[in-house]
């Protein structure tokens, strides 16, 4: 049974962030979502479906493809409406060179040495900006309550396997995944405020 756990992360994976595209079409409202970790999450599934493929996890490339393609939708909607992070543009480029050249130099090991720090890189943008966003409305609750559910079958699918990576993975994506529902949950207790959305993704910190 433990071998249909991917296919259960495929069953959250692929309709993930539609939610949020879904969101985003009908209100414009960006306050609270992070260009950055929309267009890392493109990267890095990117990344992660090349890892999958060289360690024979077949099923895991679906969701790893669908999380790329929406997640890049995500970001290209983000810059249309004016949420473009610029100071970012230069580490985010940095980040995608270095999983190339892991990719290249170290292959399988390599890369997956890599993507198991390549979770923290990605949620740490999200968390900055929704918590620094003094009433984040434009987080969609329905995409990561659908980040939990998928990484969720990725943290057991790894302990059984005894896979760091997808432990990493797993783990720092559902505690995200609850901070950032939080915080979608206190966005609709807050009165409203006039304030600009804050995305420094990596600012001085």
């Amino acid at each position: 049974m433990l071998d249909l756990l991917p296919i259960g992360a495929a069953c959250f994976g692929i309709p993930q962030y539609l939610p949020q595209i879904l969101k985003l079409r009908r209100t414009g409202d960006t306050a609270g979502v992070s260009w950055s970790w929309a267009t890392l999450t493109s990267i890095n599934n990117a990344a992660w479906f090349c890892y999958f493929m060289a360690s024979g996890y077949w099923t895991a490339s679906l969701p790893s493809t669908a999380a790329s393609t929406l997640a890049g939708t995500v970001s290209v909607m983000l810059v249309r409406r004016g949420a473009l992070n610029r100071r970012a543009i230069g580490w985010i480029c940095g980040w995608a060179g270095l999983l190339a050249l892991a990719a290249v130099v170290g292959g399988r090991v390599g890369l997956g040495i890599l993507l198991a720090a390549a979770s923290i890189v990605q949620v740490t943008p999200s968390l900055w900006t929704a918590y620094r966003t003094r009433r984040p409305t434009g987080i969609s609750a329905g995409t990561w309550t659908l980040v939990i559910g998928e990484l969720s079958c990725w943290l057991l699918f790894g302990l059984w396997k005894t896979d760091p990576r997808l432990i990493t993975l797993g783990t720092t994506g559902v505690l995200a995944g609850l901070l950032m529902l939080n915080r979608a949950h206190q966005a609709n207790r807050l009165p409203p405020v006039a304030i600009d959305t804050i995305d420094p993704a990596t600012s001085q910190a």
